[in-house]
Formats: structure tokens, C-alpha cells, sequence
């Protein structure tokens, strides 16, 4: 028996299987091509604007933010804007959460559907044993009632039964798989993304005290008074 044999001796459950297989398939690799780090945090971009914010040149970085479409040159964008119209890391910092958060929603998107196929899967696959076996013992029934009950009444039906768990197995094992791989995948961007833009943070606030440390330093000492002349005695 070849697999297409197999497949259509599964039942109707066997195609809602792999309808679920499609989607999940499909929106892993969507997955994948959405979050590449050249998307998502091109490391040559990030040391530039570092690069820049280090030697004061916010302007500049901020123009190339704007000109970059990756997340973290959203999120870094962010901090650079309400630096220039605020004066406490908090909301610098508020700033970068709040854009962050959006960017990792959009990181995360549909990837939970990848794990829903790999849950639904195998749950597929039991209902449609527990089908198959209620018509095993319905056909039992039948041919007990007429007397042409033989040892394969039982056999071949609870075999055909089981192809359906056997398949949602199947295709839930490397679907989980391709689960976790998302999800790490997304992890370790969004760590990164985080030491980075708190990293542009500490920058800003380090140019920021040596700003104003600048102008105390280089202030002229007062004069000292003239000494007052001496008298002379007539």
C-alpha cells in the first residue's frame, strides 16, 4: 500500500491535518524571512549610530534612524527624539519601552500558531481514531448480527483507525520543533535589541553630564583685586 493509499484509508481528518501542516509550515518560514537580523538589527547600523551618539553627532544619527527601516533603528530613533525634548532618563527610557513593546509584538506575531498546529495536531489524530473505532464496533455489531463475524472484523478496522494519531504525530513532533526554534530565535533578537538600546541610553546620559561638566571646567578664574597702594609718610 503506498502513502496515498494510506491517506485516504485515514478518513476526512487526515486532510484537516494537513491543511494544518500547511499553515504552520507556511508561517514558519514567513517567520524566518520577516525577522532576518538584517531586518530586524543589522549589527554594522548599530555600530555606526553608537559611533556617532558617542562623539555628539545626534542629528546625524538620528537622520540615519529615519532612513533605516529595521526595528532597532525604530526603537534607537525613539530614545534620540526624546532626548532632545527631555531632560530625564526616565522618559528616554519610556520612550524606548514603548516603541520596544510594538516591535516585539510585531516580532511575535502569528508565531503562536505555529505551536496551536503543533497541539491540534495529534488531537486530530485521536479524534479520528476514536471515529474510526466507534466504526469498527458498529460494523462489529452488524456482522455479529448476521452471523459473518471473523478474526478480521477487529483488525483491519482498528488499523485504519490508528493511521490518523500516527499522522497527527507526525506532523505535530517537527512542528513543535520549528516552535521552539521561533521562539529562541525571537529571544536572542530581543535580548540584543534590548543591550543595545539601553547601551544608546547610557551614551546620550554620558554626553549629557559631560556637556554640562564642560562649561564649569572651562570657566576663567575671577580676577584677584588690585592690592591697594601703600601710603607715604610726609
Amino acid at each position: 500500500m503506498d502513502l496515498k493509499e494510506l491517506f485516504e484509508q485515514g478518513g476526512p481528518l487526515m486532510w484537516a491535518i494537513l491543511a494544518a501542516s500547511i499553515v504552520g509550515v507556511g508561517i514558519f518560514f514567513e517567520r524566518l524571512w520577516s525577522t532576518q537580523r538584517s531586518k530586524v538589527l543589522p549589527r554594522a547600523f548599530v555600530d555606526r549610530i553608537r559611533a556617532l551618539v558617542a562623539k555628539g553627532k545626534v542629528n546625524e544619527a538620528l537622520l540615519l534612524c529615519e532612513e533605516n527601516a529595521s526595528s532597532i533603528a525604530l526603537i534607537i530613533a525613539s530614545a534620540l527624539r526624546a532626548f532632545e525634548h527631555s531632560t530625564s532618563r526616565a522618559d528616554i527610557k519610556e520612550a524606548v519601552e514603548e516603541v520596544g513593546a510594538r516591535e516585539i509584538a510585531h516580532m511575535d506575531r502569528n508565531v503562536e500558531i505555529v505551536g496551536t498546529v503543533a497541539t491540534i495536531s495529534p488531537l486530530l489524530g485521536l479524534l479520528g481514531t476514536v471515529v474510526g473505532m466507534i466504526q469498527v464496533f458498529r460494523n462489529f455489531v452488524e456482522a455479529y448480527a448476521s452471523g459473518a463475524v471473523g478474526p478480521d472484523t477487529f483488525a483491519q478496522g482498528i488499523w485504519q483507525a490508528l493511521i490518523t494519531t500516527a499522522y497527527g504525530l507526525t506532523v505535530a513532533i517537527p512542528m513543535l520543533l520549528l516552535y521552539r526554534v521561533l521562539l529562541d530565535r525571537t529571544n536572542k533578537l530581543v535580548l540584543e535589541m534590548e543591550e543595545d538600546a539601553m547601551a544608546i541610553v547610557n551614551l546620550l546620559e554620558d554626553g549629557r553630564r559631560a556637556a554640562k561638566a564642560r562649561p564649569a571646567a572651562a570657566a576663567p578664574a575671577e580676577p584677584k583685586p588690585a592690592p591697594a597702594p601703600a601710603e607715604v609718610s610726609p
